[in-house]
């Protein structure tokens, strides 16, 4: 399992941007990147440096996914029919802790993921503790029933600073969740822009 040993806000202030929209976010009071240099002046940015911001963005906002994962989201993406950038990003929101993040069962990407890795999560009536686990359309994700009122899943199904998304159907009182479509990217509530064709590119070079 891999384990995030930076400040998960960091990521916000290098790339000057709320990247999970959440109101605590350092780029609400300072939009200058992280670190003694972080107020000088920026440069235009070079064609591979406006990639490699894409990848890391995009990367990022999904919580602990590491370099060799996140290729391998690249390789299947360029192998399915379609366009690559819109199959990177189904990719990614099939990964069941994007689901359950996605469904408000908790308030975070990274909360998501260690409640996957905990076990409080069923998918079509059987445990997953994999939090990479490639979800389907139309398969029901649950919460265990000894987990529902857990403090902070009652809170986050709460959260009025986003919505579930069109591509999820919830009902938070059993706490279910089932994913009627993979989505594309404009689908994808984002809290900022995201690039993934510039993400294809940094790949393919």
């Amino acid at each position: 399992m891999s384990k995030r040993v930076q400040a998960k806000h960091k990521l916000d202030r290098r790339m000057g941007q709320n990247i999970w929209g959440r109101p605590k976010s350092p780029v609400n009071r300072r939009e200058y990147g992280p670190g003694q240099h972080g107020q000088r002046r920026k440069g235009k940015m070079s064609d591979f440096g406006t990639q490699l911001r894409a990848k890391q963005k995009l990367k990022g906002y999904y919580g602990n996914i590491t370099e060799k994962q996140f290729r391998r989201y690249y390789a299947e993406a360029i192998r399915l029919r379609g366009d690559s950038g819109e199959n990177l990003v189904g990719l990614l929101e099939r990964r069941l802790d994007a689901v359950v993040y996605r469904a408000k069962f908790v308030a975070t990407p990274f909360a998501a993921r260690q409640f996957v890795n905990h076990g409080h999560v069923k998918v079509n009536g059987r445990r997953v503790n994999i939090p990479s686990y490639q979800v389907k359309a139309g398969d029901v994700i649950e919460v265990k029933e000894a987990s529902r009122q857990l403090e902070f899943v009652v809170v986050a199904s709460q959260l009025s600073e986003r919505d579930v998304p069109d591509y999820i159907e919830v009902d938070h009182q059993k706490m279910t969740a089932r994913v009627t479509r993979i989505p594309g990217l404009s689908e994808v509530p984002y809290p900022v822009q995201m690039e993934p064709n510039l993400v294809i590119e940094f790949y393919s070079r």
